[in-house]
Order: structure tokens, then C-alpha cells, then sequence
């Protein structure tokens, strides 16, 4: 397959050469040649524009720093959208904007191309093994028929849904991680300054339930089957040591901004008279103010996770 690559940053620099590895003809492209001579020098062709490297593809990747970089070489002056013709597909495997993707994908429909938003996930480390997640939005056809060139980068290409939702997906990962940065920041300074020694807190804490499991597994126990009775860990019991860790923190002078915010959400759920009913019932509450329901068929969960 003649595959066409643009950005070929720490991220994408790997990730083509997986591809070059593989097998694959390539055509690339960046704003610095000298990016390119790993691949130029394992049999790749340079192209002086993104619009020469799409002239020269079946299919083309981009990596680039964000919204404003991949519009740019989308749509720009002498882009891709400029070498495409119909029949060809574009991925573009950055972190960006659902609404700048639909954006793009939209032009590039009306020429009768097919773009699909993939970002992934896997860090550089995971970009030069090829164990890396892809999360694609757009026609599902079109990321069954070129598999074979996902695979050749990616050890887990995942079909997310229609176009953008792969970046959705890529932000509510990414969002996640530096949130629970935040809340491991603001209680391992508290458990720190109450006495514990740092490494003896990490010890402890990772055999606990919440080191043991990953962060969206629990989410398959109550909120996505919408189950919170009877409860597998109260909500009053959950209010009390929420209550009792700020104390900690009111005691010996650490600010628990997040802290203070978990225990105002189980605190209303309280008041609403849920006590009695699992402590992740509270996560309710953000549904309402979202006006969204976060529900899965409790067969398809069970499947998923092998039970």
C-alpha cells in the first residue's frame, strides 16, 4: 500500500517508520526535512507539500501538535485536500478538536474523500514498539478496509464511532489522567505532611481497591448499568472518610481543593436520601447538571470484561 505520512515529530517519526517497516511504500513530509532522514534513509520518498504527499497516496496520516497545525495542512495552500481525489482516505492521528475534525471532514466529503478522526495513545515509548491504542471516528467501512495499515503502527486499533468520536474518546482519557494527577497530588501531600513516609504511602495504598483495578473499570459496576442497590460501599460511609481526610488536611495546613469538592457532591447526595444507597450514586448528581444518562447494556459490560 502507498501510505503518505505528515509530522514526523517524537510521536509520528515512529509511528511512520513502523509503517515503513512493514512493508509499505511511503511518501513523507514535515517542516523539517531533517525529521525525515530515518525514513528517508529505510527507502521513503520526501515531498516538498503536504499536497505532493497526498498526489502520491491511497491513504494518508498526519501527526501534528493540534487543531490549528492539522487544519492548516488539511485545508491550507497547497494541503492535502489539495492532492486528494476520491476513493483516497485521511486519518488524522493527533489530539484534536471534535468540532475542527467535523470541520475538516465535511470538505474533505465534498471531494468525495473520506477522513476519519484516530488519535492514540501510548506515549513515545508506546509509538516506537507499536503498542498503541488508535481511537477512530468515521465510516466504519472505511477503518475495517485499512486495518492492515492501522496495524502496522498499532497493536490496538479501537472503531469508536461516527467521525469526532475519536477525539472525544482521546480527551475524556486525557482529561482523566490529569484530574486524578491533580487528586494523587493534593492527597499524597496530605498523607506526606500527617507523617507517613512517601514511598511506605505509595506501598500501602496501590494493594488497595483503587490501586487494584484500573480507573474505568469500576465504572462498569454501578454507573454505566445504572445499578446502586444495594450498595457494594455506602454512600454515608463514603461521606464520613471524605469528611475525615479533609479534616486531615484542615489539621496539618494542606489545600484540598478537590477533596472539598468530592465531599460537597456526596454531601447533596445525602441530603437527597441516598445514604443508605453505593456511594457512586453521587456521580448522578453530574448527570443531571449534564443532562445526559452514562448507561450500557449489562450483558454487552459482562462481555466485554470476560464474565
Amino acid at each position: 500500500m502507498n501510505i503518505g505520512f505528515v509530522g514526523l515529530g517524537i510521536m509520528g517519526g515512529s509511528m511512520a517508520m513502523n509503517i515503513r517497516n512493514g512493508g509499505h511504500d511511503m511518501v513523507v513530509h514535515d517542516l523539517r526535512q531533517e525529521a525525515a532522514t530515518p525514513l528517508l534513509e529505510a527507502g521513503a520518498q520526501w515531498a516538498d507539500t503536504p499536497q505532493q504527499v497526498a498526489e502520491s497516496s491511497e491513504v494518508v496520516f498526519t501527526s501534528l501538535p493540534g487543531p490549528v497545525e492539522v487544519e492548516a495542512v488539511a485545508l491550507g495552500e497547497s494541503g492535502l485536500l489539495a492532492g486528494m481525489s476520491a476513493g483516497q482516505a485521511y486519518f488524522d492521528l493527533s489530539t484534536n478538536s471534535p468540532t475542527v475534525v467535523r470541520r475538516i471532514n465535511q470538505a474533505f466529503a465534498d471531494k468525495g474523500v473520506d477522513m476519519l478522526d484516530a488519535p492514540v495513545s501510548g506515549g513515545p515509548a508506546g509509538a516506537r514498539s507499536g503498542r498503541l491504542a488508535i481511537w477512530v471516528g468515521g465510516d466504519r467501512d472505511v477503518f475495517e478496509r485499512h486495518l492492515p495499515a492501522l496495524q502496522a503502527f498499532s497493536d490496538k486499533p479501537f472503531y469508536v464511532g461516527p467521525i469526532g468520536c475519536g477525539s472525544v474518546a482521546k480527551l475524556v482519557h486525557n482529561c482523566t489522567g490529569y484530574i486524578v494527577q491533580t487528586a494523587l497530588a493534593e492527597v499524597f501531600t496530605m498523607g506526606v505532611k500527617a507523617g507517613v513516609e512517601p514511598l511506605a504511602l505509595w506501598q500501602a495504598v496501590r494493594q488497595g481497591a483503587q490501586g487494584r483495578r484500573g480507573t474505568f473499570e469500576g465504572l462498569a459496576e454501578h454507573l454505566l448499568p445504572g445499578n446502586f442497590d444495594p450498595p457494594d460501599f455506602a454512600l454515608r460511609l463514603a461521606h464520613k472518610d471524605v469528611d475525615l481526610a479533609v479534616a486531615v488536611g484542615r489539621e496539618y495546613a494542606v489545600p484540598m481543593r478537590l477533596a472539598n469538592l468530592a465531599l460537597q457532591e456526596l454531601t447533596e447526595a445525602m441530603v437527597r436520601g441516598w445514604a443508605d444507597r453505593d456511594s457512586r450514586v453521587a456521580m448522578l448528581l453530574q448527570e443531571e447538571r449534564a443532562g445526559v444518562e452514562v448507561r450500557a447494556p449489562e450483558d454487552r459490560l459482562r462481555e466485554i470484561l470476560g464474565e
